[in-house]
């Protein structure tokens, strides 16, 4: 019984109010629900050894949760419409597809186009990701070109008391009957394909269509597809994004704290992803954005973030370190840990080598890819014009040189740019590849650009960098030996470059975010893997 010492006290309080008579099955307005209704079951749940396993809790300052309230996200889409104005409608449909994917699929059954701002006070909207949307998603086309793109099937009609909510697991006809009546129709139903990175892929593949001032259409961006580097890598037989990203609870445990009965494999609702920066921001300004959940809950998610970042994303190694001729030269392999690219997803990410070298005293000779407080990196050209960017580097040798894994955005004319629908191709795409993919066959959507394609130490898997400065008699140093080489690998979820072009744009949400980025940008990067020799 110690698995149900809460099954009988305050959630059955809760849901003698919330729910309907008992053996009443109204089939919902709409298929679905907010999450408020699936929390009186699915909170207060705890592990043998005494973890909180809740569900909501842990994903409602998770970014699943806050999608529709991300200030940058608004800040983007605010922008897009800015830049092209004759596409607002289809801009504002589309930017809800994934962020506000309840009302979107209500407005489209409806038949109208969905829009954004006008539905922030919509809960349905504001609620994000949640758990009735991702469990309502059938098979049917998982795995498909047809289903990315926010694709993903939901049955939008079917008959009373018979609408599936899809979990892992076999559910009996008593913990059937209480789901149906406490949600007005919903039937627990066992269906793997919620373990499957097919379902993560719906919404996290987004081919983004460019588009001129018109707003007609002049190409397509692949802007994130974490999948398919994952499918061009040795993950894919072993690893699914929920593995990583849904990690599972080692003990068995409940999964609901109404006469839950012990489970095996139950996977934490965290959704462990890489925006540490937001979450913060989200329980910093927590009153003028309208969260819910305390700053102290944020910043522990976030917390939780940069924990998973630094165990499961990179590893440095320092090599071959030598002084000849007034020059220290020293390789660092860097090893990529994950499934995918690093960073992936959002092109506004990127990584970087920090390298210091320092004399027998710990004075700096030289030193490429500091950070400034203002979340500029040192030496980088696209931060000092945005009209450039940093090449791929096979060695460094001065302190202006940085090497960045990133993505670069081009517009129509070859610039570059930060405006999503203004890009119609990649002029460079260097960040660390996954083990086991190969650049040589890799499809256009996931392909390497630029100078990085031809450098025969990035490879899948990881990459080498040669540094070689000058040091001593007449190089950038004056100290003496013998002198030691310090790395770090750095991460920035939103780089300077994108969040400081959004300044030009005369709005509230571009104003509030970039306030809000300033006055936090002293914390927009972490460190991702250390080491020195």
């Amino acid at each position: 019984m110690k698995y149900r010492i809460a099954a009988v006290a305050a959630p059955l309080l809760i849901l003698l109010v919330a729910w309907p008579k008992l053996g009443e099955t109204a089939e919902p307005q709409s298929p679905f629900h907010t999450s408020d209704r699936c929390v009186a079951c699915h909170n207060g749940m705890t592990s043998p050894s005494g973890e909180d396993l809740s569900i909501g809790l842990s994903w409602r300052t998770s970014m699943m949760a806050n999608a529709a309230l991300d200030p940058y996200w608004q800040a983007g889409v605010r922008r897009e419409i800015i830049d092209h104005p004759m596409a607002k409608a289809h801009i504002e449909n589309e930017c809800s597809t994934c962020h506000m994917p309840m009302a979107h699929l209500e407005s489209l059954w409806s038949g109208k186009e969905a829009e954004v701002f006008s539905n922030l006070g919509n809960k349905t909207a504001t609620d994000g990701v949640s758990c009735s949307l991702c469990h309502q998603i059938t098979p049917d086309k998982l795995g498909t070109r047809e289903s990315l793109v926010g694709k993903f099937v939901i049955n939008q009609k079917s008959d009373k008391g018979e609408r599936p909510i899809y979990g892992p697991y076999k559910i009996d006809a008593g913990h059937t009957r209480i789901m149906r009546t406490s949600t007005g129709g919903f039937r627990p139903t066992e269906g793997i394909h919620i373990q499957k990175s097919e379902l993560c892929a719906t919404c996290h593949t987004l081919l983004t269509k460019a588009l001129n001032a018109q707003g007609q259409v002049i190409g397509e961006l692949p802007e994130q597809v974490p999948y398919q580097e994952w499918l061009h890598s040795e993950f894919r037989e072993k690893q699914s994004c929920q593995d990583c990203h849904m990690p599972k609870v080692k003990e068995d445990v409940p999964i609901t704290v109404v006469l839950g009965a012990p489970r095996a494999g139950f996977s934490r609702h965290q959704f462990l992803g890489g925006n540490f920066f937001i979450q913060r921001m989200l329980g910093r300004y927590r009153t003028e954005l309208g969260t819910d959940p305390l700053q102290a809950d944020f910043d522990n998610a976030a917390n939780r973030t940069i924990a998973h970042l630094q165990n499961q994303s990179a590893q440095l190694r320092i090599e071959n370190v030598n002084v000849q001729a007034g020059s220290l030269n020293a390789e660092i392999a860097i090893d990529n840990l994950g499934g995918h690219k690093l960073p992936t997803a959002y092109p506004a990410r990127r990584v970087w080598l920090h390298v210091t070298v320092r004399d027998n005293q710990g004075r700096i000779a030289f030193e490429s890819g500091a950070l400034n407080p203002n979340g500029s990196i040192q030496g980088n050209d696209s931060d000092a014009d945005g009209s450039r960017f940093e090449p791929h580097y096979r060695q460094v040798s001065t302190d202006d040189q940085v090497q960045i894994y990133e993505s670069v955005m081009g517009d129509a004319a070859g610039v570059p740019t930060t405006g999503l629908l203004s890009g119609v191709r990649f002029l460079k795409d260097n960040r660390l590849l996954p083990r086991g993919f190969n650049k040589q066959n890799a499809d256009k959507e996931i392909a390497v650009v630029g100078d990085a394609q031809e450098d025969p130490d990035f490879a899948g898997g990881s990459d080498r960098v040669r540094y070689s400065v000058s040091i001593g008699n007449g190089g950038s140093g004056n100290g003496t030996g013998p002198y030691r080489v310090e790395a770090e690998l750095l991460y920035q979820p939103i780089a300077y470059r994108w969040a400081n072009n959004l300044k030009r744009y005369d709005s509230m949400e571009t104003k509030r975010f970039t306030r809000y980025y300033d006055e936090m940008s002293g914390g927009s990067a972490v460190v991702l893997a250390r080491t020195s020799r």
